[in-house]
């Protein structure tokens, strides 16, 4: 199986190339690539870059040079309500796209993809099993994403509203461009700013969320012949 791996940023990045064994760089086309093998798999990974447009490119880009069965994703997010906690752990379900409406045009609510039923983008159900099974502490969520880092309590309350825990930058992107290709789409989130944190708070804990985010992506690498979907 080859299974892509978008990761946002650097500092998440460092967490890939430290814990991801013997990782080998490639360059195709003017894009570097990083390369390597856990449980038999051929994992081939690619930093993003920040937000929506960089992260469905470089999704676009391992599905094409790479022929990936499944896209991954791990990182960090912000909470979007009091009570989480930094470094709590979040199984991807689904992913509203906050930024994307054509409800005064089309027959959709806010936020809804003609596809869809609602407002949710799902990602691998199967994948999100086997997650919750190797760490029941881990919590289901679906994920609000956008263009925007987000630090305002008020339009953190107004983004809650529309049924998410936390925010990206980038998994909304990931996980339409991998079901446009017929590809499948999991992550896995670490909180790094609470509800009342900020840009501050991100800086501070980005290393460390997204080192226990790729543990857990890590453990489903190794459990993945597990899941029935797959």
């Amino acid at each position: 199986m080859v299974i892509g791996l978008v990761i946002a940023i650097e500092r998440e990045l460092k967490a890939f190339l430290a814990e991801g064994g013997d990782v080998k760089t490639v360059t195709v086309g003017r894009r570097e690539a990083y390369r390597t093998t856990i449980n038999g798999h051929e994992i081939c990974a690619v930093r993003s870059g920040w937000g929506e447009i960089d992260a469905a490119s470089a999704t676009q880009f391992l599905i094409t040079a790479f022929d990936c069965d499944v896209v991954m994703n791990f990182g960090v997010a912000g909470a979007l309500r009091r009570g989480l906690a930094v470094k709590d752990l979040f199984v991807v379900r689904g992913a509203v796209n906050y930024d994307f409406d054509t409800s005064c045009i089309d027959d959709v609510e806010p936020h809804q993809y003609m596809e869809y039923p609602d407002a949710v983008i799902p990602l691998d159900e199967g994948l999100a099993k086997l997650a919750l099974t190797l760490r029941p502490d881990a919590k289901p969520t679906v994920v609000a994403s956008g263009e925007r880092f987000i630090e305002d309590p008020e339009e953190k309350t107004a983004l809650a509203s529309l049924g998410c825990d936390i925010c990206d930058m980038e998994i909304a992107a990931i996980a339409r461009v991998a079901e446009r290709n017929g590809v499948r789409a999991f992550s896995v989130k670490c909180i790094s700013d609470t509800f009342d944190g900020d840009g501050g708070d991100f800086q501070k804990n980005v290393e460390a969320g997204a080192v226990k985010a790729f543990g857990l992506l890590r453990d489903i690498l190794l459990h993945i012949d597990d899941t029935p979907e797959l």
